[in-house]
């Protein structure tokens, strides 16, 4: 048993969060009261890694749902998938946050974030061996950035040894909500960096964009895009629900892909994405995925993979395929476009095989990678908080909730930091001599040298 206790926190975070919900309940044969009506050994061989089973053989999602204001969690409650979930584990404030992070950090989410810990600590303590915890949250507002820092911060000090994975809906500049996002997203940032150990960036712009381009949809709804993240979620969290080889669980999946601590922001992808009138003229085979999923037009993240380098690469192919097809086709990808994968981690491209393919489809696979160029984000957030910031534009309304100056700068500095380390990995060569680790500090060097003499 690896059990994950699943978190949705915000307007944004429960919508794609019920989405998610409604596609590995179908996956594992749980229907929309909890009950099992599959008909294969496997989907219940793992179904304890998000569910927990009630007297009666009810299937109880291991998710708390949590937002400042009541609206989002009666449309969840009144949903097709209400009855799913816990009632106990729906907690809401009444007074929203107003897409203000110091209200969702500081004075609303701050009176609610007790009450959170509190149901976190049930979930956990009903667990064999908790392996950690996803987020999902959008960056953007003030529920979802504000309390959903803050709640990962008191997980994080309470549970240090385990994992902290977030799916985090990054603000995009074509798709904008509200003024104030850069500062929200900023703020949020700052504490992802320190406190999550895998982030999965996910953006509004890189999905209008596949439903436009892709699935040639003219005007595609929040369900569609909803539907695009809730895909790649399902598919991200393959190995860790099914019986598999590789990476299966969080802490694998850290380790593989995280090859310095604060570079753990990953871009996600997904294959097949084809038009729904076109899907009988194509032929789905391997060969044809893992071109499709190294294309930077399946990617989530709004930025583009051939301007930086892949630190490291996972796939998950799932459905009935040959293993070995697989591993080729991954090597000749690296092997034609070897100058965007770093060249100083050998072996920086993993591949697990699940048999069974998503609802609908014979096969498919997903993607993720961490790759350098994913500082464009970073950059673009950072370029729209300094203009604001310099002419201190809306900043009363964080300091009216007691945020003090110094926190927008620190937050800004971060960010700027990040952005200048994915820069310095991605200039990096092997054959390079790496001085920033080896310089010894001037005063240490001089105790250094005696100690060889004795």
């Amino acid at each position: 048993m690896r059990e994950i206790v699943h978190l949705q926190i915000g307007q944004c975070g429960n919508q794609i969060g019920s989405k998610f919900w409604e596609v590995i309940s179908d996956e594992h044969g749980v229907n929309a009261v909890g009950a099992y009506e599959g008909d294969m050994d496997l989907q219940l061989e793992r179904v304890n890694v998000y569910f927990n089973e009630a007297h009666g053989g009810k299937y109880v999602p291991r998710a708390l749902l949590v937002d400042l204001e009541p609206g989002t969690m009666d449309a969840v409650r009144g949903s097709r998938i209400g009855q799913l979930f816990r009632p106990d584990n729906f907690i809401h404030g009444n007074s929203g946050a107003g897409n203000n992070w110091a209200k969702g950090h500081y004075t609303e989410g701050a009176e609610l974030v007790e009450q959170v810990v509190d149901r976190v600590r049930n979930e956990a303590e009903s667990c064999d061996c908790m392996q950690g915890f996803q987020f999902v949250h959008s960056l953007g507002g003030g529920t979802g950035s504000g309390m959903g820092t803050l709640i990962i911060n008191k997980i994080r000090e309470e549970y240090p040894d385990r994992i902290m994975n977030s799916f985090s809906i990054m603000p995009s500049p074509k798709v904008s909500d509200t003024v104030v996002e850069p500062y929200n997203a900023t703020l949020s940032i700052h504490q992802l960096i320190e406190n999550t150990d895998e982030t999965y960036c996910i953006d509004n712009e890189a999905l209008y964009d596949i439903c436009f381009r892709t699935l040639k949809l003219t005007t595609p709804t929040y369900g569609d895009l909803n539907h695009l993240v809730s895909l790649t979620m399902s598919g991200v969290t393959t190995s860790l629900r099914f019986p598999g080889q590789l990476n299966a669980d969080l802490r694998k999946l850290a380790v593989n892909m995280v090859p310095f601590p604060r570079l753990h922001f990953f871009m996600p992808g997904f294959a097949p994405l084809t038009a729904r009138g076109s899907q009988q003229y194509r032929a789905l085979t391997v060969p044809e995925l893992t071109q499709q999923m190294f294309d930077a037009r399946n990617m989530m993240t709004a930025c583009d993979p051939r301007r930086g380098r892949y630190l490291t690469v996972a796939g998950v192919f799932r459905g009935r395929m040959s293993t070995k097809e697989v591993d080729e086709q991954m090597l000749a990808i690296q092997q034609k476009n070897s100058n965007y994968f770093v060249d100083w981690i050998p072996h920086n491209v993993k591949v697990a095989v699940c048999d069974i393919p998503p609802r609908g489809l014979k096969m498919a696979s997903t993607f993720i990678g961490n790759n350098t160029a994913i500082q464009e984000i970073f950059r673009r957030v950072g370029e729209q908080f300094s203009m604001m910031f310099r002419r201190k534009a809306f900043l009363h309304w964080y300091t009216g909730e007691g945020m003090d100056e110094m926190e927008f700068t620190e937050a800004e500095n971060n960010l700027n930091d990040l952005v200048s380390e994915y820069q310095q990995y991605q200039d990096a060569t092997a054959d390079q001599e790496w001085e920033a680790e080896e310089e010894i500090p001037s005063e240490l060097a001089c105790h250094a040298l005696p100690s060889r003499a004795a």
